[in-house]
């Protein structure tokens, strides 16, 4: 395979990888660096890609398996999932303010999931993998990563309601 072969085949998909980076790493450099590394354990895999029903999967599995690595060196016991993409709020209206206000709640209460739910939601809801997918690249079985992603919903579900009820922020 050649270098533009590869482009063409991690390009659709790198961006998956950093986001998830970014999710277990909570820092940019480390989710970048991350990136970087997962990118270059393809490139040296490259000849090998073929045998791979999905290349996207066997990274996001490789990714995963890094930043855990990753975060057991630096034995950090508490994996958080941050969220940043609402930086900038001056320039919103009044309505995408609060929409962004509720999406930042969502992700306030994923981080009080637990780790397994928070990746499964992360990458079902947010990166959009199928259960079969997130089953493979997390080695579990497909029902029980519906009946987690069924939890992880229902807990965030309940929270909103419970807020939106009652004004708490």
């Amino acid at each position: 395979m050649d270098q533009t072969t590869f482009i063409d085949l991690v390009n659709p998909f790198k961006d998956k990888i950093y986001r998830v980076a970014k999710r277990l790493l909570i820092s940019e450099d480390e989710a970048q660096d991350a990136t970087q590394e997962i990118l270059l354990r393809l490139w040296t895999r490259r000849s090998k890609m073929k045998q791979y029903r999905s290349v996207e999967a066997f990274a996001m599995t490789m990714t995963k398996n890094y930043c855990y690595d990753s975060l057991k060196a630096k034995r950090n016991n508490n994996l958080r999932i941050v969220h940043n993409n609402y930086e900038d709020h001056s320039r919103n209206t009044g309505r995408q303010i609060e929409a962004s206000n509720e999406v930042e709640w969502v992700y306030k209460l994923m981080k009080n999931l637990p780790e397994q739910q928070q990746l499964i939601l992360q990458l079902r809801d947010v990166e959009q993998f199928d259960n079969s997918e997130i089953a493979a690249m997390l080695e579990m079985n497909e029902t029980a990563v519906r009946v987690a992603l069924s939890r992880a919903r229902k807990t965030i579900r309940e929270a909103l309601i419970k807020k939106q009820n009652y004004g708490i922020q």
